[in-house]
């Protein structure tokens, strides 16, 4: 079986935790140890930006912050004792401890998944029929969407709690027991390839509708008013400033006796409308973008892991690889938490403002 498969690779495992030399050890304790607490501190201000800034208080932004917080979750609940059982390559924290940690660590990575799903699926019902969703893009609407996420989370991580090895004193490895194909295939399918397809659909539509409105937006002339302004200075000497354009013969005098000078300049004026238009369009521009790179990130961090986790309890004894391959897969989807705030606090000016207004004030 796969679970065979997994016992037949403990001793590989050992090897490769064992070969490795204290230096070694120490330093990737240390790397694995600054990545999550950088994922902590980058969700915790994300949330604390959203929490304190009353003009980021819309549903949208709720989202992001619940996005956050799952993301934290994953930092607290996850990150710590896997950087434990990486570094050292044995568990000995007790079955208990590692049904919680597994269930955790599905639940939330499910859920930090599925909340992108949520962000694109927003984004795609604001910009494609923006009138009619406006009206139902409410507070009480986003948190009815984040509790689904979370109810389908638990569905995908409790099914291993009723296979638990039986002897939970001789557990010296804590990993998903893989003889169930239909529940990994299940489970690869509902938090990542699923979700991979639907975020690439939406992405698409997303893409063209945007593209569209780029396109209605923008004009086929650039159109710019010329008006004609008066200047009116109370000094001859300012006739030869390099601002006057078209200088003229004094017109009158002042009351003081002081000839007036009168300089007719032309100034150009941005159509309003225009630049309204034109920021709108950035704006959507800026949004797209935005999303494909979380997209692409998203897919880069995590596609190696779900590969491994789908391909190995079907091909069982015919594939192998290294269990740091395994190691490096997974803390590659756990990076996909760090990445997902830095993303949304570059590209936004909303929450560039805000972090740091918060910064300054701390």
């Amino acid at each position: 079986s796969a679970n065979d498969s997994y016992r037949n690779c403990s001793a590989e495992e050992v090897i490769y935790q064992d070969a490795t030399p204290l230096s070694g050890k120490i330093v990737l304790a240390v790397v694995l140890a600054l990545v999550t607490l950088a994922t902590v501190l980058s969700n915790a201000f994300v949330i604390a930006t959203v929490y304190q800034t009353r003009k980021l208080h819309t549903p949208a932004n709720y989202l992001i912050a619940s996005l956050a917080v799952t993301d934290l979750l994953v930092s607290i609940l996850v990150m710590p004792i896997s950087t434990m059982y990486t570094v050292t390559g044995k568990w000995t924290l007790g079955q208990i401890v590692c049904d919680i940690w597994l269930s955790s660590d599905i639940t939330c990575c499910t859920a930090s998944i599925l909340h992108l799903c949520l962000i694109a699926l927003d984004r795609y019902w604001a910009i494609t029929d923006a009138v009619e969703y406006s009206t139902k893009r409410t507070p009480k609407r986003a948190a009815g969407m984040i509790a689904l996420v979370w109810i389908f989370s638990i569905c995908i991580s409790m099914p291993p709690l009723f296979w638990r090895q039986a002897k939970a004193e001789e557990v010296s490895r804590c990993v998903v027991n893989t003889d169930h194909v239909l529940y990994t295939v299940y489970s690869t399918v509902g938090a990542f390839y699923f979700p991979t397809l639907l975020l690439i659909a939406l992405y698409g539509r997303i893409y063209v509708e945007a593209r569209s409105r780029i396109l209605k937006q923008t004009p086929k002339k650039a159109g710019k008013r010329l008006t004609r302004a008066q200047l009116i200075t109370d000094s001859p000497g300012s006739t030869s400033s390099v601002t006057s354009i078209n200088s003229k013969a004094p017109e009158g005098s002042s009351e003081t006796g002081s000839p007036v000078y009168m300089n007719q300049v032309k100034v150009k004026v941005s159509d309003a409308l225009l630049e309204k238009k034109k920021l709108t369009a950035a704006r959507e521009r800026k949004a797209t973008k935005t999303l494909g790179i979380i997209l692409g990130a998203f897919i880069v961090c995590w596609l190696p892991f779900f590969i491994i986790s789908l391909v190995l309890p079907i091909c069982k004894d015919a594939c192998w690889f290294h269990m740091a391959i395994f190691d490096f897969f997974t803390w590659l989807g756990y990076l996909n938490s760090l990445i997902n705030p830095v993303i949304y606090t570059m590209s936004n000016e909303d929450f560039k403002q805000a972090f740091h207004k918060l910064i300054r004030f701390r």
